[in-house]
């Protein structure tokens, strides 16, 4: 989820703009902007930054924008963070962080009660969320580790690594080997009738935390593909689109995106699934947008694709438990305590910005 060269930052722009609505003006990074009337996040990203790429727009003002992120209404102030993730130019990553882990350094106190550590497992190819390259394992992990320090809880816990992401629902977490997992995108589980047998099997057999990260996902394409920037999810119909296998499918499902009204394509990664479209082999890849520029940049065609500027989503991710866990409900409990003070404090932001730099930095 990265910045990549200016070059390919801007040939992205370019693409982007044939479909977008009326350009915002005179927004810069390191602001705030008053959002006016025909603006979306996408052309206010592309004029302070130059990227289609709005991530860090919607996690700097996500209490603002959470209820309806596609329509903005005029008037309503947005911080436009530095392209570093700072909120403003005289403040600094991690400063926050700092300040939080003194503060529970200085009021801990010590528990008697023997409390077994709790066992977390998560999996490597979901940078910069899960990777074992990066600080505390990247940011899913460092919040979940941080959550447990946080809202009155003092637990310790322990982080293994599996990367076959589907052992984590069976046998890991079902069998009590494994608390809880880091992390995953759950279903409306209220829509139980759209929803295919992997999302109702999250909905049946296991529970969540309250969202940890909301991710804006896009439908990308090549730019001379007949699917580029069609205006509404039933203008899919015969696309052939590409998610890993073992990736969660519920936001597609909800909206009538599967077989046969569309060829689903089950590849290993994300990188492949870019590789394919690139290629010719599939149409459509759906993913986070930052992952996604960054991966057909990484591949030299980012002049080459359109992000339509029309489907949009924003699933939520979270730490899932097995409900057959006895303590399951407590862990979560304890989580989301933790989380919701992290969110109050500022903490939950200069963990994802701090994250998001350092992924940067490493990407370029």
């Amino acid at each position: 989820m990265k910045n990549a060269s200016k070059k390919h930052r801007l040939a992205v722009l370019t693409v982007a703009l044939l479909a977008l609505p009326a350009m915002a003006s005179a927004q810069e990074a390191c602001t705030t902007y008053t959002v006016k009337d025909g603006d979306t996040l996408g052309s206010i990203a592309q004029t302070a930054y130059g990227t289609f790429d709005y991530q860090m727009i919607f996690n700097a003002n996500r209490d603002a924008l959470a209820a309806s992120p596609n329509s903005l209404p005029a008037g309503l102030e947005l911080i436009l963070p530095c392209e570093d993730g700072r909120l403003t130019a005289d403040s600094e990553l991690s400063s926050v962080i700092d300040a939080e882990t003194e503060k529970q350094e200085a009021t801990a106190t010590k528990n008697n009660i023997y409390e077994p550590p709790l066992k977390f497992v998560t999996a490597n190819g979901f940078a910069p969320f899960t990777d074992e390259s990066l600080t505390g394992g990247g940011i899913m992990n460092r919040l979940a580790m941080t959550a447990l320090q946080r809202g009155g809880n003092d637990r310790e816990a322990t982080l293994s690594w599996v990367d076959d992401w589907g052992a984590h629902l069976d046998p890991l977490l079902p069998t009590g080997a494994m608390d809880v997992s880091v992390a995953w995108m759950m279903p409306d589980c209220s829509k139980m009738d759209l929803l295919g047998e992997f999302s109702l099997l999250r909905c049946t057999q296991f529970d969540k935390s309250l969202p940890i990260y909301e991710m804006a996902f896009s439908y990308i394409t090549l730019n001379d593909n007949k699917y580029a920037n069609v205006p509404t999810f039933r203008d899919l119909e015969g696309a052939r689109i590409c998610r890993p296998k073992d990736y969660e499918l519920e936001m597609l499902e909800i909206e009538g995106l599967v077989e046969p009204f569309i060829t689903m394509v089950l590849l290993p990664s994300l990188a492949d699934c870019a590789q394919a479209v690139v290629d010719g082999e599939v149409d459509v890849y759906v993913d986070g947008t930052e992952t996604g520029i960054r991966l057909f940049e990484d591949l030299g065609v980012g002049d080459r694709i359109a992000v339509n500027p029309y489907l949009v989503q924003f699933p939520t991710f979270h730490f899932i438990v097995a409900k057959n866990n006895p303590r399951g409900r407590v862990y979560l409990a304890m989580i989301n305590r933790g989380l919701t003070e992290m969110r109050e404090s500022g903490e939950w932001y200069d963990i994802v910005a701090s994250g998001l730099a350092e992924f940067n930095e490493l990407s370029q």
